[in-house]
């Protein structure tokens, strides 16, 4: 049987709350993280934990990407599915931006507006 006691958070433990990770259910990535992420995302290191992401994306560049993994499959190259192929190339994108003023990503989406 359950419990009707609530548990009451303790403001005083030593353990701080980080607001990062209360609103979004992980830690922040820190600034030593980053090769482990880009290697994560280029496929090198433990798996990471995989969760569904639900977005949409245009029809022209979804056959891109599907001609792009198919020719890169039948080219020979070592890429497991379509979303290893993603992760590798968000993780690019996003190394990219962390770049700022040079990033080609962030300018090309200014140059869109």
């Amino acid at each position: 049987m359950a419990s009707d006691k609530k548990k009451i958070p303790d403001f005083f433990d030593e353990d701080e709350l980080d607001p990062v990770e209360t609103a979004t259910g992980y830690p922040p990535p820190a600034a030593h993280d980053k090769a482990a992420s880009s290697a994560a995302a280029a496929g090198a290191g433990p798996p990471a934990a995989k969760k569904k992401a639900g977005f949409y994306l245009s029809v022209d560049l979804l056959n891109r990407f599907a001609h792009k993994f198919h020719e890169l499959k039948l080219a020979g190259a070592a890429i497991e599915n379509k979303s290893t192929l993603l992760e590798a190339a968000l993780g690019y994108a996003l190394d990219d931006m962390d770049k700022g003023e040079e990033s080609q990503v962030l300018k090309k989406l200014v140059g869109k507006r």
